[in-house]
């Protein structure tokens, strides 16, 4: 009989998901909890859930089936799905925050340039040839905003809003100034005629909007010089890799929203963008 030596990626990333899980939980909620599971050990789970892409119920029996993977996150039984349930609940933006901060600290990354983007997701499981047969015009997105690290390829800061049909330029602050700890001393951040706005700095990549198919302004016509030129040194053509995360994400995890609750529909944006760094 031969032993193998390869390490499946799940039990890879169950290993990562439990590591950063139990540094960034406590053990229980309460002192005199039944002691089942731990709340890194459902966390872990829900991280992988995500990851494989199952539902509730299919990924209790996907757990059943796999035997290293329980003893990797020390499950000596099998949570059922109500129990993954109550544990996503429990994954608040600001714990989700937490983990994608814990990661990118052990990770010590550092980037020159960084580029911001967004990208809409689906609350509905239907089929694209579905809701075209269908003959109604689609409208419930859940949008993800993310800031990418262009060298590293990892997601820095993640937001998850129920507005998809909102403006890119009220994201701009946040997702350049959230990746504040991951900048080296000179940066600049990449983005598109989206996040146009007043908020625009010199360190800002972004091209104009031209309305008329003109700029007036000075200021507006520098920018879009520096943009071309850009474009020709083949720096702006880096804000792609974007885009590159954005597929990664839908293919791999699925494009869609499982939570029905639309408090709690914000919040899966940022646990995909936990996953896909475990997975980067």
């Amino acid at each position: 009989m031969t032993t193998l030596k390869r390490t499946s990626r799940y039990v890879r990333v169950a290993q990562l998901a439990y590591q950063l899980t139990r540094a960034t939980f406590p053990l229980y909620r309460r002192r005199k909890s039944k002691k089942t599971f731990t709340q890194p050990q459902l966390a872990a789970c829900v991280l992988l859930m995500f990851y494989v892409d199952q539902s509730y119920r299919d990924f209790e029996e996907w757990l059943l089936a796999s035997d290293r993977v329980c003893a990797t996150l020390g499950l000596t039984t099998i949570p059922d799905h109500s129990t993954l349930n109550r544990a996503v609940q429990r994954l608040t933006v600001i714990r989700l925050t937490r983990l994608l901060t814990r990661l990118l600290d052990q990770l010590k990354i550092k980037e020159s340039v960084i580029a911001g983007d967004s990208t809409g997701y689906t609350v509905s499981r239907a089929s694209a040839y579905y809701r075209t047969r269908s003959g109604k015009r689609y409208r419930g997105w859940v949008k993800g905003s993310y800031t990418v690290g262009t060298q590293s390829q990892f997601i820095l800061v993640a937001y998850g809003s129920r507005r998809a049909s909102a403006n890119d330029a009220r994201m701009l602050q946040p997702l350049r100034d959230g990746a504040r700890p991951y900048r080296r001393r000179d940066w600049v951040f990449l983005g598109d005629a989206g996040f146009d706005s007043r908020a625009v700095t010199a360190r800002d990549l972004v091209p104009p909007i031209r309305r008329g198919g003109r700029l007036i302004d000075p200021d507006r016509q520098a920018r879009a010089d520096l943009v071309a030129q850009a474009r020709l040194d083949g720096l702006f053509g880096q804000r792609w890799k974007t885009e590159t995360v954005h597929s990664v994400i839908k293919r791999k995890f699925g494009d869609h929203i499982r939570s029905i609750r639309k408090d709690r529909q914000s919040r899966e944006p940022l646990i995909k963008a936990v996953v896909y760094n475990l997975h980067r």
